[in-house]
């Protein structure tokens, strides 16, 4: 599945993807005949649109303030607020082995480079990797899923935002690229802190192994927001196998936006199995995962309330995977 949006700058649908040159953008408010022009908020940088993988980590490997763009659905608004100044952009738009959906017998495969609209628009995806798309639906607005890229959203590490929240429940991989080669990490050590991943300054995403699971499996995703398409409060994830009895074989479950990373709670879990996630189970499970959250306080939310919210949401997308499994 090929995504067939136009690059940011320069080509549109079917157009030669040749890379451009180093392009310096000196964007500064500048000043004609007494008449104040409008000026670009993100700090001067210089950009190159790459024209395959191995270019594009050629380029990173070159230039040590580099930062990859894609969708720029997170990039680009920190940019214009200058959290962050990259001296040098990495187009990698145009990069069309970065963009698939490559189901397999126990996962599913997907280049970082994929929107996540197309994802979500994805009927045998969605068969096969229910939380994903659930997950999908609480990412910000439509317009926002039709730029945004999975890989992006992975790589900006938001401890708040849905698709790391959904890869560290699943334990996702993630398949990094250097020019010196590849290496593979777990979720739970891709994410090192807020906004923050193991991913070195010379690497990109290239793809992101999603285990599936096999049987009579139910998943759920919900989260607290002030506004619909805001950052989560607390957000949280679930996915149950259970057998012909209604018994339960495996689970997994996670909470966003009460620690540096997203969470999930393994240990907690697998005490669930071999029950039949009564409620008293599934509360004991929300209960426990929920003080071993650490949220911080803020002006929509204190330390307290974030914490009850992480219970509750937490017993919640349990209970609705277990219906969803039945």
């Amino acid at each position: 599945m090929i995504d067939e949006n136009p690059a940011l700058v320069g080509a549109g649908k079917g157009a030669h993807a040749a890379p451009l040159p180093c392009v310096s953008f000196r964007l500064l408010a500048s000043f004609h005949s007494g008449t104040h022009a409008p000026a670009v908020k993100s700090a001067p940088f210089e950009y190159a649109r790459a024209g395959s993988l191995a270019e594009a980590c050629e380029l990173l490997a070159r230039h040590g303030d580099a930062k990859l763009i894609a969708g720029g659905q997170s990039l680009v608004p920190m940019m214009a607020m200058r959290l962050v100044r990259p001296a040098f952009l990495v187009d990698i738009n145009e990069i069309a082995a970065l963009k698939f959906v490559k189901p397999e017998k126990d996962s599913v495969r997907i280049g970082a480079c994929t929107r996540q609209c197309t994802l979500e628009r994805d009927e045998a995806l969605a068969a096969k990797l229910p939380l994903l798309r659930q997950a999908l639906a609480w990412v910000g607005h439509a317009q926002t899923r039709n730029r945004g890229t999975v890989g992006g959203s992975l790589a900006h590490a938001d401890p708040s935002a849905e698709l790391p929240l959904a890869a560290q429940v699943l334990g996702a991989k993630m398949v990094l690229r250097s020019s010196k080669g590849s290496r593979t990490l777990e979720a739970g050590k891709f994410f090192s802190g807020p906004m923050a991943t193991a991913m070195r300054a010379d690497e990109c995403l290239q793809e992101i192994h999603w285990p599936a699971w096999n049987g009579r499996t139910g998943s759920a995703f919900t989260e607290i927001a002030i506004r619909h398409g805001d950052f989560a409060m607390v957000a949280a994830c679930a996915q149950v196998s259970v057998d012909a009895d209604g018994r339960c074989t495996r689970a997994a479950f996670g909470l966003g936006g009460v620690a540096g990373t997203p969470l999930a709670f393994p240990k907690i879990a697998a005490r669930l199995a071999g029950t039949k996630l009564e409620d008293a189970a599934i509360d004991a499970a929300a209960a426990g995962a929920a003080a071993e959250t650490d949220p911080g306080s803020d002006l929509h939310a204190t330390r307290e309330y974030r914490r009850h919210l992480a219970r509750v949401l937490a017993g919640r997308a349990l209970r609705e995977a277990r219906e969803r499994a039945s």
